[in-house]
């Protein structure tokens, strides 16, 4: 198979860079963000694509895509790594810090699956995967946005994989624990798990789905359990 096109959402730093890293050496590769000098050191970093992205946006994030399928013909693939936290007790957080959680990671996520899966339909194969989070599967105190957030966008990806009816179209999402990154920095050390992998562990297996051709035999909505590195 020849070189492929990727769209690594939240690529710019993180889980999304060391996606992107492990796909720029055989596919070409788009990396979306919010903050233009972060894309562009990226884009130059990894030789590759970087489209400035504010996914809360429907119009910001239909013309990236658009953008993207006009350059390389096609869109092989998806991974939402985007994510803002928010943690704190309810009481703390400001209107202001809740509603971009949402934007993000709800109706951003929504976005994101809606356009993506538009083009994938529109050519009849492709793979979408989203990255959510150990949290949605364990409360903890402390992060009753950020888990709402998150389990929003698990329950949204888990429908929709039901409803593809086929598996040329594969919609897949993960649930990494906590990693060293800079989404966790601003976590704190306290959630940080005695074990746990490290972001290029997981992006790993990102990449093992973003390349599953259509013909491969695997499901959307299909549980695959791992069990090292607490994901």
């Amino acid at each position: 198979m020849g070189a492929r096109t990727f769209i690594v959402v939240g690529g710019t730093s993180g889980l999304g860079l060391a996606v992107a890293r492990l796909l720029v050496n055989e596919d070409q590769v788009v990396l979306l963000g919010d903050v233009a000098e972060e894309v562009d050191a990226a884009a130059a970093e990894l030789r590759c694509g970087g489209i400035v992205c504010d996914i809360a946006s429907y119009a910001q994030v239909r013309d990236a895509f658009a953008e993207v399928a006009d350059r390389y013909d096609s869109v092989d693939g998806v991974v939402n790594c985007a994510s803002v936290w928010a943690g704190g007790d309810l009481a703390e957080l400001s209107p202001e810090h809740i509603r971009r959680a949402v934007e993000v990671n709800a109706l951003g996520t929504t976005y994101v699956l809606k356009v993506a899966l538009d083009h994938l339909h529109r050519q009849g194969f492709g793979n979408v995967v989203y990255v959510g989070a150990m949290a949605v599967t364990r409360p903890r105190p402390g992060i009753p946005v950020y888990r709402a957030t998150k389990s929003y966008g698990t329950s949204l990806v888990e429908s929709v994989a039901e409803a593809q009816h086929s598996n040329r179209i594969k919609v897949m999402l993960l649930h990494p624990g906590p990693m060293p990154t800079r989404l966790q920095e601003r976590v704190g050390a306290e959630f940080l798990d005695e074990v746990y992998a490290l972001p290029d562990q997981v992006a790993t297996e990102i990449v093992r789905l973003l390349r599953l051709a259509p013909d491969d035999l695997y499901v959307s909505g299909e549980l695959v359990l791992r069990a090292d590195g607490r994901w």
